[in-house]
């Protein structure tokens, strides 16, 4: 889904990028391409959870974004294969800088249950709430 005002730009630089790689999938699949080519089923394995429909659009949207580009080769049964482009690539700070403060984060939560086995509990049932949306 794209926020644009009604000239059609985009409002903010932070909204532009949250627009290409912002949501569950998009920067995971950036991410999982940082490390190399790979095939539609490589992805969906490394993406447990989403559905073929999902990854379809997402890896469209990307491509539209000129984030990732689509290789199909003249074979039997066509392979395709998807891969970052140059543009691409320059996501690669963003990506490693989110995936540094994810780790920072999952070692805060995870001292804060040893220090409070409570608070393990009452994120289980703030995930159940969302589950159950």
């Amino acid at each position: 889904m794209r926020t644009q005002t009604c000239d059609g730009t985009i409002r903010c630089p932070v909204e532009a990028c949250l627009e290409v790689i912002g949501g569950k999938w998009k920067g995971l699949i950036v991410f999982y391409l940082l490390g190399g080519t790979k095939r539609f089923n490589e992805l969906r394995r490394l993406l447990p959870g989403v559905t073929q429909r999902m990854l379809t659009r997402q890896l469209r949207e990307l491509e539209a974004d000129r984030i990732i580009q689509r290789t199909t080769y003249d074979e039997v049964p066509p392979r395709v294969e998807y891969s970052l482009t140059e543009f691409g690539t320059t996501l690669e700070t963003i990506i490693r800088m989110l995936q540094k403060w994810g780790m920072e984060y999952l070692d805060e939560i995870n001292a804060m249950r040893q220090e409070d086995p409570a608070e393990g509990e009452a994120d289980n049932a703030v995930r159940l709430r969302r589950a159950h949306r």
